[in-house]
C-alpha cells in the first residue's frame, strides 16, 4: 500500500494531533504523509457544499479534500465535528480520550480575585451559560484564535481570565497555571481526536480503525454526540455532555442551559451499558420533555 495521506488543519495543535495518528500507523509499519489543508475558497465539486450538508466551520475544507480524494483520512478535534457528516463521509476511529476538562487561566493581575469578580474572555456560548448559571453578574469579552493567540490576548486585553480546553494545553506541553472548573460540563466529545474517512475506502478505514480506535472512548463519545444530535444543538448551543465508564457502569452527566444561564435542564445518570440501547437519545428525550424543547426553540431565536 502507498502512504496513507493524513489531512489536517494547519495549526500547531492540529498538526500534533495528525502526527499522533501517524505515529499509531507507523508503529504498525504503515507509511504516512501529513497533508496540511489551508482554507482556499471554493473547491471544484460536482455538487454545491450546501447540498452535501457541510456545516462545520473547522471541518469544511477537510471534508472537501476527502470528497475530492486529495487525502485518505482527516484528523479532527471531535468536538468540532458536526453530528451529521456529509454524504459518503464517516467517523472511522476515536483515539483514547485524554483530558476532557475546561480550565480557567488568569492573568497575573487577577490572581487574587474571587471567581464571581472575574471578567471572562470566551466566545463559547456553553462556557458563558454555565458560568452565568453560577455567577449571574459576570461580564464577558469575545476572544478567538488558537491557544497561543488567546493567551497573548489575555495578557493584552481588558479582562481577567479565559477558559481553554485542558487537552490543548497538555498536548502542546504548555507550562502555564490553570484551575479546574468542576461545574463546567465539557462540550460533547471534548478531549477526543477523531479520524474521518471516505466510505468508499474500506481497506484504509479498516486499517485506521484497527490501530487507532479506543472502544471505551467510542462508546462514551457516541453517547454524548447522540445526546447533542437529538437536542438538535449543532456545535454552538449551550450544551454540555460527558460520559465516563467505571467497571461495568457508565456515568452520564449533561445539561442544556439558556444563554443567560438562568434556566438549566440537567441529567446525571448511572447505568449498566448495553449496545442495543441508544442512551444519548434516551436522556436527550428526557431533557426535551422537561422543558428542553421550548428552551432549544428560544435559544435558536437568540443565536
Amino acid at each position: 500500500m502507498k502512504s496513507i495521506r493524513i489531512g489536517t488543519r494547519n495549526s500547531a495543535l492540529a498538526l500534533w494531533q495528525a502526527r499522533e495518528v501517524a505515529r499509531h500507523l507507523q508503529n504498525n509499519n504503515y507509511l504516512t504523509e501529513i497533508v496540511p489543508i489551508v482554507s482556499s475558497g471554493d473547491k471544484n465539486l460536482t455538487q454545491p457544499l450546501y447540498s452535501l450538508g457541510i456545516t462545520g466551520v473547522f471541518t469544511r475544507d477537510l471534508d472537501v479534500a476527502l470528497l475530492n480524494d486529495e487525502i485518505d483520512i482527516a484528523v479532527h478535534s471531535l468536538k468540532d465535528v458536526p453530528t451529521n457528516l456529509p454524504q459518503n463521509l464517516e467517523i472511522v476511529s476515536y483515539l483514547e480520550r485524554d483530558f476532557p476538562q475546561d480550565v480557567l487561566i488568569r492573568k497575573e493581575s487577577a490572581k487574587n480575585k474571587e471567581l464571581h469578580e472575574l471578567k471572562l474572555a470566551t466566545s463559547s456560548l456553553r462556557r458563558r451559560a454555565f458560568w452565568l448559571k453560577n455567577f449571574p453578574q459576570a461580564e464577558f469579552s469575545d476572544i478567538r484564535g488558537n491557544i497561543q493567540t488567546r493567551l497573548q490576548k489575555l495578557e493584552e486585553g481588558d479582562f481577567d481570565a479565559t477558559i481553554l480546553s485542558l487537552a490543548g494545553i497538555k498536548r502542546m506541553k504548555m507550562d502555564i497555571d490553570y484551575e479546574m472548573i468542576p461545574f463546567l460540563i465539557p462540550a460533547p466529545s471534548q478531549g477526543v481526536i477523531a479520524v474521518a474517512g471516505h466510505s468508499d475506502k474500506a481497506e484504509i478505514n479498516g486499517i485506521v480503525r484497527q490501530f487507532t480506535n479506543h472502544t471505551n472512548t467510542q462508546i462514551c463519545v457516541e453517547m454524548e454526540r447522540n445526546f447533542l444530535n437529538t437536542l438538535e444543538g449543532g456545535c454552538t448551543a449551550p450544551i454540555g455532555a460527558f460520559a465516563e465508564i467505571f467497571d461495568d457502569q457508565i456515568r452520564f452527566k449533561a445539561a442544556l442551559c439558556s444563554l443567560d444561564g438562568k434556566n438549566c435542564i440537567a441529567t446525571d445518570e448511572n447505568f449498566i451499558y448495553n449496545e442495543e440501547e441508544n442512551f444519548g437519545k434516551k436522556f436527550a428525550k428526557v431533557v426535551l420533555e422537561n422543558g428542553g424543547k421550548e428552551l432549544m426553540a428560544e435559544i435558536k431565536t437568540q443565536i
